[in-house]
């Protein structure tokens, strides 16, 4: 029962993207990332698992990468920048949907943001408070 709680409280699954190999973009590293409506989860490892998390609303930045190599074999490489303790810049490396993935991160981790009440040093206000009365009662 507790795995079922735990994989609730991530929300949906939304993407499950292996890191692959730059050469033909093959998926032959063992290393996946799924990304939840809450959370992104990072499991690495063949005998040895190693799974790292990092929630959301702890992303505050996102850049996408696409060198050459990688454009021609269709991968793209996303840095987050989050304020996680652990990990302050994670990189998900030669995935497909690059463009796909890094908005919905955008745009999700923002969404929690605002559901967590969590304040964003670079952002202070939101020009649109009016769409937020489901989230602030009263505002």
């Amino acid at each position: 029962m507790a795995d079922y709680e735990s994989v609730t409280q991530k929300g949906e699954l939304h993407f499950k993207e292996p890191a692959r190999l730059l050469f033909f973009g093959l998926p032959w590293t063992f290393r996946t990332y799924f990304i939840y409506d809450n959370d992104l989860v990072i499991r690495a490892g063949l005998l040895n698992q190693k799974e790292d998390d990092c929630y959301m609303y702890r992303i505050t930045d996102v850049r996408l990468n696409r060198t050459f190599s990688q454009r021609i074999f269709g991968l793209s490489s996303i840095t987050l920048y989050t304020s996680d303790v652990s990990d302050s810049t994670i990189v998900l490396k030669n995935i497909r949907k690059g463009h796909e993935i890094k908005d919905f991160i955008l745009e999700n981790a923002e969404r929690c943001r605002l559901m967590r009440r969590t304040v964003n040093m670079q952002n202070i206000g939101y020009e649109n408070a009016h769409d937020l009365d489901d989230i602030h009662p009263g505002d």
